[in-house]
């Protein structure tokens, strides 16, 4: 979906008054846990070597909701939010192969960047459990079928 911008950019528009540049004042900002846990599961689904977040039941949910093109970007991540930091727990499945402290280290990093850069909380901690290690199953060779067989299809 493509969002314009409600307000005139300067110099663009003739008679356009200039915005002037957000300054504090009074009021308050409440950021959700959920929405914390959807910034850091978006930046931990994209370091390589991740398969999937989440772990046992809310894995294969998560299998048919992804087969049906639905997305839970806060499956498992949970957050603790509070009035300037923020801890996030994150449970994945790491795909055969890959080094798992590198990438519970990569994932980290990740977090820490996309939570305090989008989110702008500092993160005092960022908790990795890996979970599982997703083998692929072994591809099975083309068997192609007796000249009887094909006859009959």
């Amino acid at each position: 979906m493509e969002y314009q911008n409600p307000q005139p950019t300067p110099g663009v528009h003739r008679g356009a008054v200039p915005v002037p540049a957000a300054v504090p004042g009074p009021g308050r900002t409440v950021i959700s846990e959920t929405a914390v846990a959807k910034v850091a599961g978006i930046a931990a689904r994209a370091v390589p070597g991740v398969y999937s977040l989440g772990s046992g039941p809310s894995r294969a949910l998560g299998a048919i909701r992804d087969a049906v093109g639905s997305t839970d970007h806060a499956t498992g991540v949970r957050a603790e939010v509070g009035e300037t930091q923020v801890a996030v727990d994150i449970s994945l499945v790491a795909s055969y192969g890959t080094p798992l402290h590198s990438l519970a280290n990569q994932v980290r990093a990740a977090v820490y960047r996309a939570v305090e850069e989008l989110v702008g909380l500092q993160v005092i901690e960022v908790n990795v459990e890996v979970t599982d290690v997703y083998v692929p199953p072994p591809v099975k060779p083309a068997v192609s079928g007796s000249p009887e067989r094909e006859a009959l299809l």
